[in-house]
C-alpha cells in the first residue's frame, strides 16, 4: 500500500532537491498557465470571473497548500505520476474550454466525476458504465452496502451520463 507523504517530508524534499529542478518545474508550470490562456481566452488576459483550471492544480509558490498539487509535491514526484497530472491537466482544461465555448462534448466527462468513481480523465462511456456496475453492487443496501453511499453513486452516475441508462 502506497503511504502518503506528510507536510513535512515533502518539504524536506523540496529542501534537499538539485538547484535546478524547482527553477525548472515552475518554468513549466509558468508554459502550462500560458498555454491555457492561449486556449481559453485566445492569448487575452482572462477575465477575473472565470477561474484558470492552472489555478486549481499548481502554484510556483512554495509556501501554497491550498492547490492540488503544490510545488514541493511536483517536484518529488515521479515522471509517470508528473506525466498523469499533466494528463489531468489537459482533460480538465479542454472540458472547461469546451463547457464554456457551449460545445458539445460528446463522451468527454467531467474529470472531477469521473475521479470519484475511480477512473482516469480520459475514460470513456463504456469505462463508467462498467465502473458503475461495480460500485453498484458494492454499495446497493440490499446486498449489504452503505445507502448513502449508493445514492452519492446514483447522482455521480447520472451527472456523468446525462441522465441515461
Amino acid at each position: 500500500m502506497k503511504r502518503k507523504s506528510s507536510n513535512a517530508e515533502i518539504i524536506n524534499i523540496y529542501k534537499n532537491t538539485m538547484p535546478y529542478a524547482i527553477p525548472l518545474m515552475k518554468y513549466k508550470l509558468r508554459q502550462l498557465r500560458k498555454l491555457e490562456q492561449a486556449i481559453r481566452f485566445n492569448g487575452q488576459p482572462n477575465e477575473p470571473a472565470r477561474k484558470l483550471v492552472w489555478d486549481v492544480l499548481f502554484s510556483t509558490k512554495p509556501g501554497v497548500s491550498n492547490v492540488k498539487y503544490p510545488l514541493p509535491m511536483l517536484v518529488a514526484m515521479s515522471e509517470a505520476d508528473y506525466k498523469g497530472v499533466i494528463e489531468e491537466f489537459f482533460s480538465r482544461l479542454y472540458y472547461q474550454s469546451y463547457k464554456e465555448d457551449g460545445m458539445s462534448i460528446g463522451d468527454v466527462h467531467d474529470p472531477q466525476l469521473l475521479e470519484l468513481l475511480g477512473l482516469p480523465s480520459y475514460a470513456d462511456l463504456h469505462e463508467v458504465k462498467k465502473r458503475f456496475r461495480e460500485l453498484a453492487m458494492r454499495y446497493h443496501p440490499d446486498h449489504g452496502g452503505d445507502s448513502e453511499k449508493f445514492m452519492k453513486l446514483m447522482d455521480t452516475y447520472a451527472q456523468i451520463t446525462g441522465g441515461e441508462k
